[in-house]
């Protein structure tokens, strides 16, 4: 297990063209700042949902303008067998196992029709990537790719290989993150992988500890913000999230969700995307 980012073998990989297999804000987020180093597919399940990543392609690429991003070198389409043009092909869906393993098989019949040497990758957060592996069909040519949100701007990728994934896989997605600007840690794969598996013990203790004290999720955060120096309060960074992504997380590294979450799942509060969870969004 290392920090990989800067190996100098990677430089003399030609350059991949990404094809991303989801268009939420992962998705979109990951494809605006490829922009900045190469050409995207972004492929989305809808018209209505293509027209989202249009618009949210449209935005972060505005904000990473003085970074090279250029949104006219991103492609979003809605028949997924145009992801065959890509390279390097990343699903990057809701945390759903039956859902994900669906898709990546899709995809791995894809890839393995076209007679390509494309890459798969999953932007799992928690899920077993051996068992994803698997499940593509194509395991000597698949890693777990766990990217944080908001892509553009946070440093770190978890990547993890499974047991059958061959040196082409590893030096050619050590040399995407390496062109996005990413610092790369090989992480084990085990649930929740090392951020996930150490943050939400946290995230969930502080909704029974607001809930036990009789606390304003106001105060907790504060608390925590001001008094240990965090960027963002557990409460807040739970909505930030997505409560529905959250309880996803808990279930797959084991742990039990809080009733203060699942009672606003719910009611339909799941955070920032839908406008109120602990706090209310305009």
């Amino acid at each position: 297990m290392s920090a990989i980012a800067d190996d100098p073998g990677n430089a003399e990989l030609p350059p991949e063209t990404l094809g991303i297999a989801g268009a939420g804000a992962i998705g979109t987020g990951l494809a605006a700042l490829a922009t900045t180093a190469t050409d995207v597919i972004v492929w989305a399940r809808s018209v209505e949902s293509a027209q989202r990543a249009h618009e949210a392609l449209a935005k972060s690429c505005e904000k990473l303008a003085e970074q090279g991003a250029d949104a006219s070198r991103a492609t979003v389409v809605t028949d997924l067998t145009e992801l065959a043009r890509a390279t390097y092909l990343v699903e990057a869906i809701a945390e759903n196992r039956a859902s994900k393993g669906q898709l990546l098989a899709a995809l791995g019949d894809l890839v393995s029709e076209s007679g390509s040497d494309t890459i798969l990758a999953t932007t799992t957060s928690s899920l077993s990537v051996a068992d994803l592996a698997q499940a593509s069909g194509i395991p000597e040519r698949f890693t777990g790719l766990h990217v944080f949100n908001p892509v553009p701007r946070m440093a770190l990728v978890e990547v993890v290989f499974p047991p059958q994934a061959n040196g082409t896989t590893r030096s050619r997605t050590l040399a995407l993150c390496g062109a996005l600007g990413k610092t790369v840690i090989e992480v084990p794969d085990t649930p929740g992988f090392v951020v996930n598996r150490l943050l939400f013990p946290y995230l969930f203790d502080a909704v029974e500890f607001m809930t036990a004290n009789a606390m304003e999720p106001e105060q907790v955060d504060t608390c925590m913000t001001l008094g240990a120096g965090l960027p963002m309060g557990p409460l807040a960074l739970l909505d930030f999230v997505g409560l529905d992504v959250a309880k996803a997380i808990g279930e797959s590294i084991g742990l039990e969700i809080p009733a203060g979450i699942e009672e606003r799942i719910s009611a339909g509060a799941l955070g920032r995307k839908l406008g109120r969870g602990f706090y209310i969004y305009p």
